[in-house]
This record gives C-alpha cells, structure tokens and sequence, in this order.
C-alpha cells in the first residue's frame, strides 16, 4: 500500500531525514529536510548545483551531523553515531568520481570495501557475486585501479560498496564523467544491483535517466525539498521539465 507520492505505508523506513536542518558554520545548507528511503526501492534525489545534494548524502552517512532534527536509521536515531556504525548496519556509498586507491589493485580495492567484515567464507562469496555481475572486473583483478577506464573504475567502485553488504546503497552522480555509450550501461548496472534487493538512494544529474528507472524522487532547491513524487509524476511534472530536463 502507498501514499499519494507513492511511498510504502505501514513499513519501517530503513534510513529517513525527520526535519533535519544542517549547518556549515553560519551558512544553512539542509532546510526542515523530510526524506524516508524504503526497502527494496529506488529512489532519486535531484537538484542544481549548491542545492544540498551531496551535503544531503554526507549527514545520511554520518559525515556531517545536523544542527537539528534526526537522522534514523530501522527505527533508531543515530545523529551522534559514526559512518562505521552505519556501514555495518547496511548503509555504504559509492563516491562520486569513484574515489578509488589508485595504487592498489583491483581486488585490494574490492577487499576494503569488507573492511569491517570478518566472515571470510561470506567475503569469499560475495567476491564470486562481484566478478558475475562485472566479468571485466575478473579480467583485472592484479591491475593497480589508477589504470583502469573510467567505467571499470565505476565497476569497482560500486563492487568494493556492494562488499559491504548494503541494504541501502548511497550513490553519488554515478554517471558523472563516463562517456555517453556507458552512461546507459551504467544504469542497466544499478537496476540489476536493485532487483537483487538493494534499496537505492541516488543523487544524479542526469535527471531523465534517473527517473527513468526510480520509483520516487525529490526535488532539492536551495536545501529545501520543493518537489517530492513518484518518478513517473516527476517526469510529467512541466515545472521539472523545464527545470532540470531543458525543456521549457
């Protein structure tokens, strides 16, 4: 059952923003944000630049820590508690530009992503799931990942994310700086990782693509949500349309 913008009812939401407010110094960045990420769902978060994406990304995470309201992840508020305390219950992220270390191997880059693992049989399998899903991340396994394509650098990245056996997937403007061509296989990528289960939370540029696949979204402007629906509303939206997809 949902509600009219087409979020689950009567489900716990896995990660939520209930009125956070968010500070960088004396400039206010996040405005009363209201946001709740579901299992199982894809979700988008849109914006110009200087909207309060990224700083949106940064405070579900654990980086920065609201000056009000609550960051709640399965029910429990956890604005004091560390990203480490996030990422082992199920909350990771892909950075945006993949932010990989470029002198350590593919497979390294992969093993950190189960950093604060330590069932090595799990690991071993989830490394198995990893090459399935990216066959040319196999191929480069002993290769230092400062060497690899902008797309096999993204393949890492979200494979040493995926280690970490997230339940709710951060992604920052995955299709920033790959070419067209892999701009689609991108996103082909990110719906095969969400059908396995994997609720998405995705801030892109890209809107038409992003909400092509989402099954909600919000709209950031000056760090206040103006616009929040199902994806396929959003699309229709003229004021959207004009906004962030050029057409006016």
């Amino acid at each position: 059952m949902s509600s009219d913008n087409g979020s689950p009812k009567d489900v716990t939401a896995l990660l939520e923003f209930r009125q956070v407010n968010t500070h960088y110094g004396a400039v206010h960045i996040l405005k009363d944000v209201d946001l709740a990420i579901y299992p199982g769902e894809l979700v988008c978060l849109l914006g110009g630049n200087a909207s309060g994406k990224s700083t949106t990304l940064k405070t579900l995470l654990g980086m920065v820590t609201p000056t009000s309201g609550e960051v709640v992840l399965d029910g429990e508020v956890v604005n004091n508690k560390p990203t480490s305390y996030r990422v082992v219950n199920g909350v990771t992220m892909v950075p945006e530009n993949r932010r990989l270390f470029k002198r350590l191997s593919v497979k390294e880059n992969l093993e950190l992503g189960a950093y604060l693992r330590n069932d090595k049989e799990g690991i071993a399998e989830d490394l198995e799931k990893i090459y399935g899903l990216f066959p040319r991340v196999k191929e480069r396994l002993s290769q230092k990942s400062g060497t690899l394509s902008g797309g096999e650098q993204q393949m890492v990245a979200i494979g040493r994310a995926l280690m970490s056996r997230p339940r709710v997937l951060l992604m920052d403007e995955p299709s920033m700086g790959l070419a067209p061509a892999l701009v689609q296989q991108n996103f082909e990528l990110i719906q095969q990782i969400h059908s396995d289960g994997v609720a998405i939370f995705m801030v892109e540029q890209n809107a038409n693509m992003a909400l092509s696949i989402a099954d909600r979204g919000w709209v950031l402007q000056t760090g206040r949500v103006v616009l929040d629906d199902t994806a396929e509303a959003l699309l229709a939206n003229p004021e959207l349309r004009a906004s962030y997809l050029g057409e006016g």
